[in-house]
This record gives C-alpha cells, sequence and structure tokens, in this order.
C-alpha cells in the first residue's frame, strides 16, 4: 500500500471517525483505524461495534491495499503537522511510514482482516431526507433521552417513519421530547430506536445544508449516507413506551410568555434551588407568573414574569433543567405552556408551530 495525501485532505476525515473510536478497548484492533487505498482513493473505517463511520478521502495511490493503525496517534500527528504539508505513506512489512517534510514517522499496525466491519446488508427501506432537517429534530429532541437506564429501550432516541413524516421521541420518564417534519417518505410505516451513542454523531456528522442524504433502515440497523461520510448503527431491540398517552390533552388553559424572559428568569432562580432535586415553584396569579426558588440554607429567589393565563391561584413545582432544556427547544418568542393542575404534566409548544412539543412531569417540592 502506497499513496501521497495533503495534510488537511486526511485531516478533515479521521477527525470525524475518530470520535467513535473507545479510549478502552476489549480488542486491541478496535483502537485502530481500518485504511482502505483504492483507486478511486481512501477510504477510512472506525468503529466500536455499535457505530461505525466511513469516511472518504481523495489521494494519490500509486498502489492498493489495506491496513489497521492507531486511531489517535494519526490524528495527533496530522494535527502537529504544519498546515499545507504532503503526507508519503508507505506499508513497509507490519509498519506504516509516513514522511511528511523533514518529519518521520513508524506507525505499528494489525492486520485488516482483524477489523470487524459490517456486512453491507441490503435495507429494507430507504428514504431521502433532508440533511438540515434531520439534524434539526435530533437536536430537538435528542437530549431527552435517558443515560444508562435499566430500562434500555429509553436509551435512545424512537424515529418513526409515516407516510410523508418523520417523527423523532424521546423520554426518560421525568420529561418527553417530540418533534417532526415534513419528508418524503412512502410505504409501511417504520418505528426504529437509534441509541444514545448513534443519535450523537448522527447529529455530529450531519451539516446544516439544505440537501439531501440517504437514509437506509435494515433489520437491525440504521445507515445514513453523505457524499464523504457513511455512519452505520446498531439499533435498540425494545418496545418503546406509548408515548402519545404521556403527551397532555389540548388544553384552553395555558400560559403564554415571553420564551426568552421567562428562561432568565429560571436560570437566575436555579441559583438559590436544592442543589440536588432542582426545583422550581411556579405561582401564577393574574398577569403574572412568579418562579420561586428555595435551598436547605433558607436562601430564596423570586422572580416575575408577564403572562396570560386563565388561573387565579395555582402552584406547581418543576425541575428547574427540565423546564430550561423545554424552553431551549422551542422556536420562536412567545411559549405556550399547557397546565391542568398542580399534579399534571405541563406541555411546552410553540404559539403557531406545534411541530415540536415538550412535556414537563410535575415535582413536588
Amino acid at each position: 500500500m502506497k499513496f501521497s495525501i495533503a495534510r488537511e485532505a486526511l485531516l478533515a476525515p479521521i477527525a470525524q471517525v475518530v470520535n467513535v473510536v473507545e479510549r478502552r478497548q476489549t480488542l486491541p484492533v478496535l483502537a485502530n483505524f481500518l485504511i482502505e487505498a483504492v483507486d478511486e482513493g481512501l477510504r477510512i473505517t472506525g468503529t466500536d461495534m455499535e457505530v461505525e463511520l466511513i469516511a472518504r478521502a481523495n489521494a494519490e495511490v500509486a498502489q492498493t491495499g489495506s491496513i489497521t493503525v492507531p486511531a489517535r496517534k494519526l490524528v495527533d500527528i496530522c494535527r502537529a503537522l504544519p498546515e499545507g504539508v504532503q503526507l508519503n505513506v508507505q506499508l513497509n512489512e507490519e509498519k506504516l511510514a509516513i514522511h511528511a517534510g523533514r518529519s518521520r514517522f513508524t506507525l505499528a499496525t494489525l492486520p485488516a482482516g482483524e477489523f470487524p466491519t459490517n456486512d453491507q446488508v441490503e435495507g429494507l427501506a430507504n428514504y431521502p431526507i433532508n440533511q438540515s432537517r434531520l439534524r434539526w429534530i435530533g437536536d430537538k429532541a435528542g437530549f431527552a433521552m435517558a443515560h444508562q437506564d435499566v430500562r434500555h429501550y429509553l436509551n435512545g432516541l424512537l424515529l418513526e417513519f409515516r407516510d410523508g413524516m418523520v417523527r423523532a421521541v424521546a423520554t426518560d420518564g421525568h420529561r418527553l421530547a417530540l418533534a417532526e417534519m415534513e419528508a418524503d417518505v412512502s410505504g409501511e410505516p417504520r418505528s426504529l430506536i437509534v441509541p444514545r451513542k448513534g443519535v450523537l454523531e448522527m447529529n455530529r456528522i450531519l451539516e446544516d445544508l439544505d440537501e439531501p442524504l440517504n437514509v437506509v433502515i435494515g433489520q437491525g440497523f440504521l445507515r445514513i449516507d453523505r457524499e464523504r461520510i457513511v455512519m452505520t448503527t446498531k439499533l435498540i431491540d425494545g418496545r418503546f413506551p406509548d408515548y402519545e398517552a404521556v403527551i397532555p390533552l389540548e388544553t384552553d388553559q395555558a400560559v403564554i410568555l415571553d420564551r426568552s424572559e421567562m428562561m432568565h428568569a429560571l436560570q437566575r432562580a436555579a441559583i438559590l434551588s436544592n442543589e440536588k432535586y432542582r426545583g422550581v415553584r411556579l405561582d401564577l396569579e393574574p398577569g403574572t407568573v412568579r418562579v420561586v426558588a428555595h435551598n436547605p440554607q433558607q436562601e430564596e429567589a423570586v422572580e416575575e414574569v408577564e403572562a396570560e393565563h386563565p388561573f387565579d391561584k395555582l402552584k406547581v413545582g418543576f425541575n428547574v433543567n427540565y423546564l430550561l432544556d423545554a424552553l431551549g427547544a422551542i422556536d420562536g418568542e412567545k411559549v405556550r405552556i399547557a397546565l391542568r393542575d398542580a399534579n399534571s404534566s405541563c406541555l411546552v409548544t410553540g404559539i403557531e408551530d406545534e411541530s415540536v412539543r415538550q412535556v414537563v412531569m410535575p415535582l413536588k417540592l
């Protein structure tokens, strides 16, 4: 194997792929990149056996071949080299020699045959999805995923593909986030749960570009194919809870207020909230919402925000972080917080656009 490539042309793809390479490995080869030199250029693959990333790079290939090399060492070398330098790379027996200007590096390797790769199984469905919109629904819902919950199906993002629509839903049992978008989807409806790491990598590789990419759904996997990078993630085998039963029914009893003003009030009140429970109380009185926080040191924060609502006197507690996350996921200046009573969850939406819905369970203070 022998090829020549500009530093920047190699650094960009390997910096993306290294994200899936875990620092602690059960198999030594999983700490490596699989580098394949083919006539069209380079293919660089990294995997942790759950998520696989394959990036393509333009290179002058003098001799084709494949080998695996330590991933983080190669990234560190490329980052440390000066801009604009040309790398001449050659496999000499079991070592990979890199020449760049006056610098010389020799890396240990492991055979390409030891590297686990996903078989390119045919997908059951293939959808052209707008890249920026797919990233958008991942951002708007993904933050509510559970983390290391024993209910493994909560440690991921539910993606539903229905006629003309893609919906993303996540919940950790205390709050729920839902985002949906129009898409060129037809045929049999499909639902799948993407694990947390797959969601994070998906959002990392997607860019805010108004162009389509291929989303391939297969038996037990999801593949996202961009022009220069392909991500394949295994799926969580489980049944996602009936989230539609959790979303409060439409009600006229709602608080309408300025989103930014409310977020700033919550952020200030949070400073004096209980560090363990992070609770704040919303006192609803005609024309205002009072945000009240206490802590065991008998300290108190009180904030008042102008609001439109039908309540005379209602007091309800929430986790301040969950409320801030919910408000942060809504677009627009004004938000609508639908409430029934002090024991019911609230539904947070935009005034004009309900494509993003946030549900937060109440907290007893």
